[in-house]
This record gives C-alpha cells, sequence and structure tokens, in this order.
C-alpha cells in the first residue's frame, strides 16, 4: 500500500513516504524483542513512567505545531486537532502517574497458603490504528504498554503517515529506547506476518469491522492474545422529558464533531413521539447552521471527510439508502470543487429491510428514528449488530439510568454526548470488538496476571 499525505481540503499531495523492506521489518522486531528481554522492560518501572511524564510535557509544549499536522493531513477541525493533542499529553501523564498503583501485586486470601497476583509484561505488541485521531489512537496502545514494559510495533493508516512519524519522533525525544515503540509503513501482508512470529505476543487494533475481523482471525490462529475497537453505530436517545436545546446542541455537535468520522458518533437519533417533530425542526435549523470550509480556519464547523475515497464511499452509501426508501430530509450531496466536502445530511424514514439501517455511516450523515415509549427505545437501541457507545437525554436520571443499564454497549453516557477521558474504561461489544482500552482496565489487557502462592508450612 501507499503512505501519502494528501490534504483532504485541496485534494493536494503534499508527501509521498517509502514503505519499508522486509530487512527493516526484521530489523525493527529484533530491536523491539532485544528490548523486551531487558531490564527497560522487566525491570523497575520508574524510568518507563518518566519517559510518559516527558512525552506529556513535550506534547503539551507542541500543541499547535501538533495540531496542524492532522488538520492538513486528514482534515480535521484546527481546535479539534488541539484538543485531541492536548488528550494525548493527559493519558500519558495519567499513566506516568497511576501505572505503578494499578500493577501492583494483588493478594488473595487462600487456605492454600500466601497468594498474590503480580503483573508482568508479556512481550511485544503489533497494533493497527486508523486516521480518525492520529494521536489519540496510538497513544491509548503506547501508554499503557510502555507503562507494563510491552514494546509495540505500530501500523498506522496509509493516509496519516507524517503523524505516525512524528510520534514516533516524540516517543524517542521523550527517552525511550529505540525499539518501544516503531512506527512501521508496512502492507496488511506484513502485518500479518508479524502475528505470526513467535517474538510478537498479541495484537491491538482499531479500525473496521472487516480490519479487525482479520487481525483477529491471524492472532486467534497463534494462540495470541488481541483486542479490537471496531465500528459503532450508536444511539443517541432524545426521551420525551429532556431539555430539547440541550440535545439538539449537543447531538449536532455528537453527528458532526471529526466530520462524523467517529466510531462513537451518534449516528442513530431514536425520538420520542411527542417531541419528534420539534426535535427534526431545530436538529435541521442546527444543520443548516454549518459553516464548511477550511479546517485550518477557526469559524469553520465543518471539515472535509479525510480523503475522496471516503467522500465517494458516503455518497455511495446515502444514495442506496434513498434507493431502498429512506427520505432524504436534508443534505445529501459531495459538494463540488476541489476538497472532499460532503453535506451534513437527515436521513428519515428508514425501515429494517433497508441496509442503511444496520449500516455505520462514518460521515456527517444522522439516521432519525422515532419512538413511542421506553421499551420501543431499548428494542431499537439493541437491534444492531455493534454496541460501542450511546446516549441517552432526560431529566428524569434514574429514568435514565434504567435505560443505559438495558441498551447493550460497552458505554452510555446520560445528559452527554459520547466522550473519553484518560480515567475511564473505553470499548464496545457484539461487532463493535472486544477488550478495553484506558483507565486501569487498559494496562491489564496485555500483562501476565501470574498467580504466587506460599505454601503453608
Amino acid at each position: 500500500m501507499s503512505y501519502q499525505t494528501i490534504n483532504p481540503a485541496n485534494n493536494k499531495l503534499i508527501k509521498s513516504w517509502p514503505e519499508h523492506s522486509p530487512q527493516q521489518v526484521e530489523q525493527a522486531l529484533d530491536t523491539a524483542a532485544k528490548l523486551y528481554q531487558s531490564a527497560w522492560c522487566k525491570g523497575d518501572i520508574q524510568p518507563r513512567l518518566q519517559v510518559l511524564k516527558k512525552l506529556a510535557d513535550l506534547i503539551d509544549s507542541r500543541v499547535d505545531e501538533l495540531a496542524k499536522i492532522a488538520s492538513v493531513e486528514m482534515g480535521k477541525l484546527i481546535n479539534q486537532s488541539r484538543g485531541e493533542v492536548k488528550l494525548c499529553a493527559q493519558i500519558a501523564r495519567y499513566y506516568a502517574e497511576n501505572a505503578g498503583r494499578f500493577l501492583q501485586s494483588t493478594r488473595y486470601p487462600s487456605d492454600l497458603g500466601e497468594a498474590w497476583v503480580e503483573n508482568h509484561p508479556i512481550g511485544v505488541i503489533m497494533a493497527v490504528e486508523p486516521w480518525n485521531f492520529p494521536y489519540y489512537q496510538l497513544m491509548r496502545v503506547l501508554a499503557p504498554n510502555l507503562a507494563a514494559g510491552n514494546p509495540v510495533l505500530a501500523k498506522h493508516a496509509g493516509i496519516v503517515p507524517h503523524c505516525a512519524s512524528i510520534f514516533e519522533q516524540l516517543v524517542l525525544d521523550a527517552g525511550a529506547p529505540k525499539g518501544a515503540w516503531t512506527n512501521m509503513f508496512i502492507s496488511t501482508a506484513q502485518v500479518a506476518e508479524l502475528i505470526a512470529d513467535d517474538r510478537v505476543q498479541g495484537a491491538a487494533l482499531t479500525g473496521s469491522e472487516k480490519a479487525g475481523s482479520i487481525v483477529a482471525a491471524q492472532a486467534a490462529k497463534y494462540l495470541k492474545k488481541s483486542t479490537l475497537e471496531l465500528g459503532g453505530n450508536d444511539v443517541f436517545v432524545v426521551l420525551d422529558d429532556c431539555n430539547l436545546d440541550e440535545a439538539v446542541r449537543q447531538g449536532a455537535q455528537a453527528r458532526l464533531n471529526n466530520a462524523g468520522q467517529v466510531c462513537t458518533a451518534a449516528k442513530r437519533f431514536v425520538v420520542q413521539q411527542k417531541v419528534a417533530d420539534a426535535f427534526l425542526e431545530k436538529f435541521t435549523a442546527a444543520f443548516k447552521a454549518v459553516k464548511i470550509g477550511d479546517p485550518l480556519d477557526e469559524s469553520t464547523t465543518l471539515g472535509p471527510l479525510s480523503s475522496a475515497a471516503a467522500r465517494d464511499s458516503l455518497v455511495q452509501q446515502v444514495q442506496a439508502a434513498v434507493d431502498n426508501g429512506a427520505t432524504l430530509h436534508f443534505g445529501g450531496s459531495a459538494l463540488e470543487g476541489e476538497g472532499c466536502f460532503y453535506q451534513p445530511t437527515i436521513l428519515t424514514n428508514i425501515t429494517r429491510a433497508n441496509p442503511a439501517y444496520f449500516e455505520e455511516f462514518f460521515g456527517p450523515v444522522a439516521q432519525i428514528y422515532v419512538v413511542k415509549d421506553d421499551d420501543e427505545v431499548v428494542k431499537l437501541a439493541n437491534d444492531s449488530h455493534y454496541g460501542l457507545g450511546g446516549s441517552v437525554f432526560t431529566s428524569n436520571i434514574e429514568r435514565g439510568k434504567k435505560l443505559a443499564s438495558r441498551i447493550e454497549t460497552g458505554m452510555v453516557y446520560i445528559n452527554s454526548m459520547t466522550d473519553t477521558a484518560p480515567e475511564l474504561p473505553f470499548g464496545g461489544v457484539k461487532r463493535s470488538g472486544f477488550g478495553r482500552e484506558l483507565s486501569d482496565l487498559g494496562i491489564k489487557e496485555f500483562v501476565n496476571q501470574k498467580l504466587v502462592v506460599v505454601a503453608k508450612a
């Protein structure tokens, strides 16, 4: 595959990046494997935590520079890019401050004797990451694994090679030894070969359902642990007792943030009948008010999709939804001229027979569903192949809690769009994947939880 930086705001090629040769791949794996055997990975945790602390400081000192690189490379609004960069620093600092506690031994009372579980690194991890959050996705894997002592080989998406290479340099500049994090410009076939290699002990992927299935199958074939964070078709539930204006404000943001290219974006708006007409009217007005343009312009509120391929795929998907009976309520077209822009779009009257009912739309396209009561909310929410996140808007928190418990997803936010924070676990169920990233759960995914027992005399 090719690694190219193409600005999606004007389709101009900025730079092409050469793929790594088989010799370079072998050298990278050998370096990582040897590092794993060293005191850096298996000794005192403090040097590793100091690297994370330095990395957080480095990122904080270069927010604007790093943000611009991401915005130029994949089209994210500049202020959203700044937010992503700052979040990366927060994640690095979080693990620098908390990983030691997370990895402490845990005592287990037992009649057999004195017993405890220790947490040890397991070895080299192969990470495959997507373009939509080109730094954050990498940091979610790096921070816990660096703290735990697992070297990481990382294959980033082909359209964000500048972000991939500068992230690796940041890790090295923070004092990590060569091999702790290695950026790999490689093919999917080479990823499969690396997962098969005895020196690799796990695989972490964030991406599409198809890519996840391939990587998980390869890892399973060689009896290796994997974690997957895949697609989502998240519900944004609008109950009849909610603050409607706030639901509209956050709903529009939840669908249009990052031009809709978010796994946990609100995609299915499930609105109760009593407020459906009012919600749709206000929601449409919010979409009409969007300013489409250059992501580097601070006044822009909707940037381009990440690539021409992403835009063209969305065009076909929306057309197929309409061909199968959906109503195009608003928008529905790519913008003519340079760049990969697509109008904010609202689809209504989607039946279960329509392919769009089960699909993930990775762009600024909202689906509106109208239901009668809370039971119908749950039925529709759970009638999905995915189960990543979701939101419930209500003035009755107890009612919201009950619904949250019944919705089959990895995450539910009440009176907020789906969000993320270093201290909160991130992940889903069903075809949205398995395993968790961030928080104390994330650092335990790729450690050997080893039981030690001292028998009673």
